[in-house]
């Protein structure tokens, strides 16, 4: 029987699909078609010699050959890339935007620029910090080359990471015996917005919005005067707030997913290339 190697492109579709959630996403991604993307899938899964995704009524999930081939597909993927950018000589020059919000930015942003620095020393990164609400926007029109943002829909972006909610709040002022409780929630439109306030109507208990602003900035300031009890991605959190939680009468609130976004219609395709490449190299964990 012949051998099948494992190919590049055949890699990159299914890497794409996994991360993504699903062919259709994972077409618009690459810019190629879903019966496209699906061949390939196919021929990877004939060369492997095993299925590799359990494909329901809405949604994929991997195979355990799934599960064991996608470490190697990524590092493979990145060997790949290292490998053309040192064979081509290729010490890119010129400007990538990056955006991000503030609290990931607190949190993520620094082993990122440090890496993409010490691979494209020549290259300037014009960093944007916004909420992801208006991040997405700009990804989407080619206003922005390069995104970190929360997922506002299952199908949207490459999953880096969950980073999870937690209630803040001053240890000295008690604010949680208030009622009704008095805190402090993102920007009207944001996905964690809504669900932090799902939960807490979830638990009968009365509230009161008092502060409402995408600033995580503000929400420290309000949480630490003790006015309200801030809601911050815990990668955000000082050690002058305690985290909150069940003991204070508080509901569980839930994870947010962390994906990158990638402008597709770039006039500087090399250079985002490297830049969404480093985002995932460095910030993507495993959750197979």
């Amino acid at each position: 029987m012949a051998r099948e190697d494992l190919q590049i492109d055949w890699l990159q579709a299914f890497v794409t699909v996994v991360g993504s959630g699903s062919l259709t996403a994972a077409a618009a991604q690459l810019a190629r078609s879903q019966s496209a993307v699906s061949m390939q899938i196919k021929k990877l899964e004939a060369a492997v010699g095993r299925p590799l995704l359990l494909r329901g009524p809405r949604h994929l999930s991997l195979t355990p050959a799934g599960e064991e081939l996608l470490g190697y597909a990524r590092k493979l993927l990145s060997v790949h890339s290292e490998a053309l950018l040192a064979l081509r000589g290729a010490r890119l020059q010129g400007k990538v935007s990056l955006g991000i919000p503030d609290d990931y930015a607190l949190g993520y942003l620094t082993p990122l620029l440090n890496s993409f620095a010490a691979q494209q020393p020549a290259v300037e990164v014009s960093l944007v910090c916004e909420p992801s609400t208006r991040l997405i926007p700009k990804v989407e029109s080619g206003e922005l080359d390069v995104a970190i943002v929360t997922r506002d829909k299952p199908q949207r972006g490459e999953l880096l990471f969950r980073e999870e909610l937690v209630w803040v709040g001053n240890a000295r002022q008690e604010t949680w015996r208030q009622t009704p409780l008095p805190i402090a929630v993102y920007e009207l439109g944001s996905q964690a917005r809504s669900r932090i306030l799902k939960a807490v109507g979830a638990l009968g208990r009365s509230y009161r919005v008092v502060y409402s602003s995408p600033s995580v900035a503000g929400q420290l300031a309000v949480a630490e005067s003790g006015a309200a009890l801030g809601v911050l991605t815990r990668c955000s959190v000082p050690a002058s707030l305690q985290i909150l939680g069940a003991a204070q009468g508080l509901p569980g609130l839930p994870m947010l997913e962390v994906v990158a976004l990638r402008c597709r219609a770039s006039a500087t395709p090399a250079l985002v290339d490297a830049l969404y490449g480093q985002v995932l190299q460095t910030l993507r964990r495993d959750f197979e």
